[in-house]
């Protein structure tokens, strides 16, 4: 394993022993990358899962190599020769051609050849050494074979499953398929004119090579076809592959090579093409949905970190017409205090009355902040918010929705709040939201809330791991109040998991708050090990111990003690004491176990002691002359906020209903490679706009510099 993955990597060998033999006692990604530098020779977490994917595929390899060999062993086909073979094989591509021969098959052409005494027949034609092939078949008539043509079909059969299972006829195959196989689609002519059809219009008829098919193109066309609207072929050379599995094969000419030139030719079209073709599509999907997952999980890693307001009191709106405005007003730390709804738009206009009530309601709940959710009615909401006459200042923000209806009807939701309804819970969302970004959005599965491409058309579990290392990583780089998270924030915890998450909570609302680390040991089940592993990033705000609601692992407290008492001053006058923090010999303290890097962080840390790593948000404006598309023409200059971003760009919320896009060749005037080079998410921007397709509901945007 150890060479395996210095093959594929840059990294020192020391660095990839270590961190194998710290995953060995089931240390996660984060506790490794924050507290454990020394050993890993300061690897981070992208390193680490670097490594610890090439260990999940060297195993699995591993694990194939294994059933493989009893597999053929069980059959008694197993040499040495090719035990040594399979044994030396790195890639899951060869290792399979290898065992092709010896799978067991459902009933074939060549398997009832076989039963029919035609496998001589197949030897002598491919040994190309008989002149009278013609004799030599009239022999092989039996009562089961009529003729010396059936019999030589029988034989062809025969030949062309071995060169189906010739790991070098296959290799040369997939080689023509990887550098020149075109992918073409055809309209279902029955299907054409339905209505959900025209949304795959531009693929009715498309050609283009494979391996320059771009992932969002790729996934769009496969699910064209997988929902019926259009027919999909992967093609090449035909011909030219052909002639080379020919010029393997045959080394004569008569007969015996006209025989072996049908048998290819039977084995390409029946058995190798749609094996090999259907397996270059397998891949290339998997090179689109790795593309695809990346890209959401880069998307998802900007919104989990997005600007969070902090403690404040806040007032959401979930805002509506007919159904009027949900409103809810919250504590600090989240809490629900009051809820309900107000009319100020049509049919009710109930302008005056919506007016007095948030007016006394931010007076009443002593309100910081109003958010308001970017759904339907948002700008007329936000205008009409603008209008109300306030005591004390209050800052309004437009938060974005995304997945607020998912949460409002998930279990989580309702064990919350059993005694309000879905409306109320998706208000409490959007408020919340705003306040930390981070400890709402895990309540809800990472796939719905809509910053990815294509998020259901790829590999479901591959995109789950992903989505959850991103949420596992953004927690813990973050760090969580135990006192106030959820069970779905602490379950993503170095170490905790939903169970130890759910023990947590019930240990905080039987005992109240936790005033220190060592008390978490406390929690029923949760033993040494999870403990080392989650409390650095577990927080304590205002305990018993000041290093309790800072980064600093509880097993470094007798160092930083130390380090205190060598200057002279309590550990409560070095937190944040930068003159003296920096006049600190760090080399001095250095240890078999403890080195700079981890010094280092310690130094860092107090000098900010919980500091968010996250931006504060800020307040945004639209354009207020923009309502709807109508009033949006080319040539305007608009501010706007990134709302995704794919492959080929990003779209950009303008204030309407419709996000307008710009598309990657308008995010500069250089080649753009990577698209989060140029925008991320969230990021308040301003866009000129290119064109505007009302009917189709479509603006074309282009970042303005």
């Amino acid at each position: 394993m150890l060479n395996h993955i210095l093959t594929a990597t840059n990294l020192p060998e020391a660095s990839i022993k270590n961190t194998l033999a710290l995953l060995a006692e089931d240390c996660t990604i984060p506790f490794i990358a924050r507290y454990r530098k020394e050993r890993t020779g300061n690897l981070d977490e992208v390193q680490i899962e670097q490594i610890v994917a090439l260990k999940e595929a060297f195993e699995a390899l591993e694990k194939r190599k294994a059933t493989i060999l009893k597999a053929i062993e069980d059959q008694g086909e197993l040499t040495a020769e090719l035990r040594a073979k399979i044994s030396a094989v790195k890639d899951s591509t060869t290792l399979e051609d290898l065992y092709v021969p010896f799978k067991k098959k459902r009933k074939t052409k060549a398997e009832t050849a076989r039963k029919k005494g035609l496998e001589p027949l197949a030897k002598i034609i491919m040994a190309q050494n008989e002149r009278d092939l013609d004799s030599v078949a009239q022999r092989y008539i039996t009562k089961g074979i009529a003729s010396k043509e059936e019999a030589l079909e029988g034989a062809r059969h025969i030949i062309a499953e071995w060169i189906n299972e010739r790991t070098d006829i296959r290799s040369s195959i997939r080689q023509q398929l990887e550098r020149f196989a075109v992918i073409s689609t055809k309209i279902v002519k029955s299907k054409k004119e339905e209505e959900k059809a025209q949304k795959y219009k531009d693929y009715f008829a498309w050609e283009e090579s494979l391996h320059r098919c771009p992932s969002h193109r790729l996934l769009a066309i496969l699910r064209a076809e997988k929902e019926g609207f259009i027919r999909v072929k992967i093609e090449i050379d035909n011909k030219r592959t052909l002639e080379r599995i020919e010029n393997k094969l045959i080394r004569s000419k008569g007969s015996c090579a006209e025989q072996i030139e049908k048998a290819i030719l039977d084995s390409y079209k029946r058995l190798l093409f749609p094996a090999l073709s259907n397996e270059i599509l397998v891949a290339a999907k998997k090179k689109a949905d790795d593309t695809a997952i990346t890209i959401f999980a880069k998307n998802l890693k900007q919104l989990l970190l997005g600007s969070p307001l902090g403690e404040k009191r806040i007032l959401a709106i979930d805002p509506g017409f007919r159904t009027g405005c949900k409103v809810v007003c919250l504590d600090a730390q989240g809490g629900l205090l009051h809820n309900e709804t107000i009319y100020p738009h049509p049919p009710k206009s109930d302008f005056t009355g919506a007016l007095k009530k948030i007016s006394s309601l931010t007076d009443a709940y002593k309100i910081e902040a109003i958010a308001i959710g970017n759904g339907t009615a948002s700008r007329e909401t936000e205008a009409f918010i603008k209008k109300v006459y306030f005591k004390n200042p209050v800052e309004v923000f437009i938060v974005s929705e995304a997945g607020a209806s998912i949460y409002s009807a998930s279990k989580i939701a309702r064990d919350e709040f059993p005694n309000y309804d879905v409306t109320v819970r998706g208000a409490v969302s959007i408020g919340r939201r705003l306040a930390d970004p981070l400890a709402e959005l895990v309540k809800i599965d990472a796939k719905s809330i809509g910053v990815g491409q294509y998020q259901h058309d790829v590999d479901q579990l591959q995109l789950k791991n992903s989505l959850d290392r991103v949420v596992e990583n953004c927690v813990n780089s973050v760090g969580v109040n135990i006192n106030t998270a959820s069970v779905p924030l602490l379950s993503y915890v170095s170490g905790i998991g939903a169970k130890l998450a759910e023990n947590i909570v019930e240990y905080r609302e039987a005992n109240g708050a936790f005033t220190s680390r060592n008390e978490i040991k406390k929690v029923p089940r949760l033993g040494a090990k999870a403990f080392e592993q989650g409390a650095g990033f577990l927080r304590i705000r205002n305990g018993k111990n000041l290093l309790d609601d800072s980064s600093v692992h509880p097993e470094r407290y007798d160092l930083v003690t130390k380090i205190a008492k060598d200057q002279g001053i309590k550990i409560s006058e070095l937190i944040g004491n930068t003159t003296a923090l920096k006049k600190i010999p760090l080399e001095n303290y250095c240890s078999e176990a403890v080195g700079m890097p981890t010094l280092e962080d310690i130094r860092k840390e107090l000098e900010k002691p919980g500091l968010d790593i996250r931006e504060k948000a800020t307040v945004f404006t639209f354009n207020q002359n923009i309502k709807t598309i109508a009033d949006v023409s080319a040539g305007q200059l608009l501010p706007g906020i990134v709302n995704n971003i794919v492959a080929f760009g990003c779209f950009v919320d303008i204030g309407i209903k419709e996000s307008g896009l710009i598309h990657v060749s308008n995010l500069s005037d250089s080649f753009v490679k990577d698209v989060n080079e140029h925008v991320h998410l969230h990021q308040q921007i301003i866009v000129k706009v290119l064109e505007v397709d009302v009917p189709r509901k479509r603006i074309q945007l282009k970042l303005h510099k």
